[in-house]
């Protein structure tokens, strides 16, 4: 069975990410074949790395799926974001298709272009996966789609990941990291309001922005207004950021949405609580005082910070609290169970 993934983007971020860990997953199954989809650009030294088949396209539509599906010849389609979807529908290809929802945009929430087309399109999805019971929810037609619908929380392959960080050999001393994508979707402006925040009381504590994106120029700019240049660290996008985040004394995510992200998972893994605003699967990830805190507010957002920085014991304890619930919540084989339960049902033509 050959399974084409399609994805909207050409750079490497959380559904892309999700996408190489099924991809990962399967590699070792007898009869699985797994290609990669979406459009040229940077993602491509990505997929080298990790081993994984690359079909590029100019841009995603339906025109370049049809000519990818002609030679790739892939028994089932899995897309990765309602767009991808939606052009899979478009193409009417004959194929069965799974979308993977990873998170919900505000657009999706209410009646939009954006909805309206991904409920259109579910009519021809043989499954799809939420990766969080309130991303499911959310949904502005979730009632519409419920039955073929599932919640298949994102999860990691944590011997792995540990192997990873520990091929750094290098040693961080970033107090606090940031760790994503700089675009509104993240909201780093409120990061680095919340760090100010956090250097009032505590000068000495130090931040480290890991990622690229548009907002890099304005985040910037708002660093020098609020004169925390010697404080804070603009890394860039960063092939291997593990050991960074594990040597931090936690990570925040100030995200106006989020669905289940994968940094989010790394950092419990790893063991670094989580300081967070209350969006979607975070939710449902972080137990309150023990693993991390949720919070929306800048001010409460750095007194959490504050509190695992002037109780280094406080912070142990949340650690190892999130390596316990990493091991927990990753269960390798279930996930894997399902995802091919899927595949083999919609290659069938079961609606599930």
């Amino acid at each position: 069975m050959k399974i084409l993934h399609v994805l909207n983007t050409n750079r490497f971020s959380g559904a892309e990410n999700v996408a190489c860990q099924i991809i990962g997953i399967l590699d070792s199954t007898e009869g699985i074949q797994s290609v990669y989809c979406s459009p040229e650009g940077p993602i491509r030294q990505t997929l080298a790395q990790k081993n994984i088949v690359f079909a590029p396209m100019a841009a995603l539509n339906r025109r370049e799926l049809r000519r990818v599906i002609r030679e790739v010849q892939p028994d089932v389609l899995h897309t990765h974001d309602m767009r991808a979807a939606w052009t899979a529908f478009t193409a009417h290809t004959g194929l069965p298709v799974i979308s993977h929802i990873h998170n919900n945009a505000f657009d999706s929430r209410r009646v939009s272009f954006r909805s309206i087309a991904f409920l259109l399109a579910s009519f021809r999805l043989q499954h799809i996966f939420w990766v969080s019971q309130s991303a499911m929810c959310d949904y502005a037609f979730s009632r519409f789609v419920r039955k073929k619908s599932s919640v298949l929380p994102n999860i990691l392959d944590v011997p792995a990941l540990y192997r990873t960080a520990e091929s750094d050999t290098a040693s961080y001393s970033y107090d606090v990291v940031f760790l994503g994508r700089l675009d509104f979707e993240k909201d780093p402006e409120k990061a680095l309001r919340v760090f100010s925040l956090v250097a009032a009381k505590h000068p000495e504590a130090t931040f480290a922005f890991i990622g690229d994106g548009p907002l890099m120029p304005v985040l910037k700019e708002l660093c020098h207004r609020l004169a925390l240049e010697n404080s804070v660290s603009f890394l860039g996008f960063q092939k291997k950021p593990l050991k960074m985040l594990q040597d931090a004394k936690c990570m925040l995510m100030t995200s106006r949405w989020e669905g289940l992200p994968m940094s989010a998972l790394e950092a419990m893994a790893l063991g670094v609580p989580l300081v967070c605003t209350p969006t979607d699967g975070l939710n449902a990830l972080i137990t309150e005082g023990e693993t991390g805190f949720l919070r929306r507010n800048e001010q409460e957002l750095a007194a959490c910070i504050s509190t695992l920085l002037d109780s280094p014991q406080k912070q142990l304890r949340m650690s190892d609290a999130c390596k316990r619930q990493a091991l927990v919540i990753n269960d390798m084989d279930s996930y894997k169970k399902t995802l091919l339960l899927c595949y083999r049902q919609a290659l069938k033509g079961e609606k599930n």
